[in-house]
């Protein structure tokens, strides 16, 4: 969970064109070693909001999602395995093509800040109310 977390607080950083000017040098008084800025132009970085017990459709990413919860408290289930919850802080990385869901929790609101790393998102059923409460 931290490295994903991390992830994409390096996600966002990249996108920041105040913070990430060029190449860090061996020599650049910010980093100790070599460290180089890395091409951005595939990452997409999205906040939505999700209303008690709202959800997505299950779905998929071409090259995987990375979801932070910036606010409320989230469920996210990829095919095949249990329901996850997640807290404020947490974070969940769906690896490529993967079908997954995420939405917030019946009792609170969820804010997620989202992450894709390009290539085109597979959109398929509607995860029914059975599946949300994770009794099929």
């Amino acid at each position: 969970m931290r490295r994903a977390a991390v992830l994409a607080l390096l996600a966002l950083a990249l996108v920041s064109a105040s913070y990430w000017t060029g190449h860090a040098q061996q020599d650049d008084p910010r980093f100790t070693g070599k460290s180089d800025t890395m091409e951005a132009k595939d990452l997409g970085i999205g906040r939505r909001s999700f209303e008690p017990g709202a959800r997505s459709a299950w779905h998929s990413h071409d090259k995987g999602q990375l979801i932070y919860v910036e606010e409320g408290r989230a469920r996210t289930q990829k095919k095949g395995q249990p329901i996850r919850e997640l807290g404020l802080g947490d974070s969940d990385y769906t690896g490529p093509n993967v079908v997954h869901w995420h939405g917030a929790v019946p009792q609170t609101h969820f804010v997620q800040v989202a992450v894709s790393f390009g290539g085109d998102i597979k959109w398929m059923e509607k995860v029914t109310d059975a599946e949300y409460a994770g009794k099929k």
